[in-house]
């Protein structure tokens, strides 16, 4: 999947600000809907899996990225003060290992729930920081090429999750949004039963949205 989208968002959100105007400032009891599209990247080493019960050794694996539309929904609970639920349509993956290729591929969906605080939300550009809770749900998943006919299990996970972002206002109820995120993601694997050990895949998550206050 493409790597160039943090750069084509930040391009995009740099466009739009130059015509953003004022008037998009939460208060205690709106809510907002933010609808979008993000890219989970996983980060570059994901770690080892133990391939003894399967007759091999040391197994590095790679999970690769994937872009999906995001929808996210939050209720202010003070002035700038939220909480964001985000939900996605499933993100898929593949899996590699190093000097084998790809060996499967899984679909997940990731959603978080965040605290979140918005800085200078009645101004042209509002950042926010939020942290949280991430479960990430496995599902789907399909063994490939040296590991074909096997079954293929990654096991669901929870884990800490972080989020920093802009708003850039564009009208009374409306905002372009551009975020990251990260989340705390180690799913245990399992093929034909076995327990391999856990791909550590603690991705950063790229995206834009469009977000209507109401």
């Amino acid at each position: 999947m493409p790597k160039t989208l943090p750069l084509i968002l930040a391009g995009l959100a740099a466009t739009i600000a130059t015509a953003a105007t004022p008037a998009f400032a939460q208060s205690r009891g709106d809510w907002t809907l933010g609808v979008g599209v993000h890219q989970v990247n996983p980060k570059s080493d994901n770690g080892a899996l133990d391939g003894t019960a399967l007759g091999l050794g040391r197994l590095p694996v790679e999970v690769d990225s994937d872009i999906s539309p995001t929808v996210t929904l939050e209720y202010f609970i003070a002035d700038d003060m939220g909480i964001e639920v985000l939900a996605a349509l499933p993100f898929k993956h593949e899996i590699s290992i190093d000097g084998v290729g790809i060996v499967g591929e899984t679909k997940q969906l990731p959603p978080v729930v965040s605290f979140q605080y918005h800085f200078n939300s009645a101004g042209k550009v509002s950042p926010f920081l939020g942290a949280g809770i991430n479960y990430t749900a496995f599902f789907s998943e399909e063994s490939k090429g040296a590991l074909a006919g096997t079954r293929l299990k990654l096991e669901d996970s929870w884990g800490l999750a972080a989020h920093a972002g802009l708003d850039f206002k564009v009208g009374d109820r409306g905002a372009l949004r551009v975020d990251v995120r990260w989340a705390d993601i180690d799913a245990k694997v399992e093929v034909n039963g076995a327990k391999l050990g856990s791909a550590n895949i603690d991705p950063l998550v790229y995206g834009a949205a469009y977000v209507w206050k109401f």
